[in-house]
């Protein structure tokens, strides 16, 4: 194999992919076809929340890979049923619906918001409020609820139905039309559109007016959910229950899984024949997910987790202070962005150059995405390499 992009691939060009062929991957690490071993800080973009093929979850797999396979949501799913309950028995939940993806589960919610308000007998709630710099998924509702103009270029017309108001504004809160609105999805850390948390007084606002309304309160945790802020869920930081709650990315340590979560008043708008998925918590998918939990929820390992999330912020606010070229650091526990002055892809490419995988989340922040599983020595190399490159940027200028 070669580490280059051929001119000649058959798959559609929607992705720029860097020239990097990943064959392997164990814990914090992956290997590419030249044996270049790198520390990934990207996690599959939150995805890998327990580090590469982590060994709870990979004998899990192995065992159910020797009795199903796939099972149709026409039967009972015992993998599934036990996969939700977990679910219900660690959040502010009650029933579950499994899909594939992130933006599966917000198709759902979008869905679950509308037909609520059917039932509910106001027909002409049709509205989904999001916000500025937004970001819900590239399917055609998904995508609409995107607020980002740079998502929606070449796909209009858009699919209808959607308000975006301003994030983080109090002001905002007003402007939400009682009489046509089904439901109001948020980001509590926009992580796509730069890594910006909300913030809490602004949300606990938002939550109130929504609740006094009767209008759906969801929350998109597609990013922030599965312990990457430093608890289970990020809504747990904010004194809020919500009425639903998106969750995929971590959930299944890289098997495609997504799901809806919802208390019971709006879970019982999806009766039979509403919604569905033919994929969507299958044995695999559930089992896997089921695994993920089970290590992710236990209480030690959350206190370690909270342990590891504050060394690394420490580490990079005490970078930004000393250094001319950092602006801010924003994000929650191990979801953290650095907004620097200069482009952050000569610092995710700098990066790469010595061996440690980042991302980008826009033009000037560069996303930082270990997994949870990381080890402090792990961070401590990190954080000197990540202080000697910003030095060296700093001095050329």
């Amino acid at each position: 194999m070669s580490n280059t992009v051929t001119a000649t691939s058959a798959l559609m060009k929607n992705y720029q992919r860097l020239p990097i062929t990943i064959l392997k991957g164990k814990g914090s690490y992956v290997w590419d076809d030249q044996d270049v071993k790198y520390l990934d800080y990207t996690s599959g973009i939150a995805t890998c929340n327990l580090g590469h093929v982590p060994d709870q979850v990979h004998a899990k797999l192995s065992e159910q890979l020797e009795n199903l396979w796939h099972c149709s949501n026409l039967y009972q799913i015992p993998q599934q049923e036990a996969l939700a309950a977990k679910l219900a028995s660690l959040s502010c939940f009650d029933q579950a619906f499994f899909c594939n993806s992130g933006a599966e589960a917000n198709e759902a919610a979008i869905k679950l918001a509308k037909k609520y308000a059917k039932d509910h007998q106001k027909p002409e709630r049709t509205e989904i409020v999001t916000f500025s710099n937004s970001f819900h998924g590239r399917t055609g509702s998904t995508m609409a609820a995107t607020a980002q103009t740079k998502i929606h270029n070449g796909f209009t017309p858009l699919t209808p139905g959607f308000t975006y108001l301003p994030f983080n504004q109090q002001e905002t809160i007003e402007q939400i039309d009682t009489d046509k609105t089904a439901g109001v999805l948020l980001e509590l850390v926009q992580g796509e559109g730069g890594v910006h948390p909300a913030d809490a007084q602004w949300v606990k606002a938002l939550y109130t007016y929504c609740k006094e309304a009767d209008i759906l309160f969801m929350v998109d945790e597609i990013q922030t959910g599965i312990g990457r802020t430093g608890t289970l869920f990020a809504y747990e930081q904010y004194d809020i229950e919500p009425d639903a709650m998106t969750l995929a990315k971590g959930l299944g340590s890289g098997f495609p899984i997504g799901v809806l979560l919802a208390k019971t008043k709006a879970a019982d708008s999806f009766s039979p024949g509403t919604h569905g998925s033919t994929f969507g918590g299958n044995p695999l998918a559930a089992t896997a997910g089921l695994a993920t939990l089970e290590q992710i929820a236990d209480a030690a390992f959350l206190t370690g987790l909270q342990e590891k999330c504050v060394l690394l912020t420490e580490a990079l606010t005490k970078l930004a202070d000393s250094n001319s070229l950092i602006k801010a650091v924003r994000g929650k526990g191990l979801l953290i962005g650095l907004e620097v002055e200069n482009k952050a892809g000569v610092w995710v490419e700098k990066l790469r150059e010595k061996q440690i995988l980042v991302l980008t989340a826009g033009e000037h922040v560069v996303r930082i995405l270990p997994p949870l599983t990381t080890e402090k020595e792990e961070l401590f190399t990190f954080i000197g390499v990540i202080t000697a490159i910003a030095a060296d940027i700093e001095e050329k200028g």
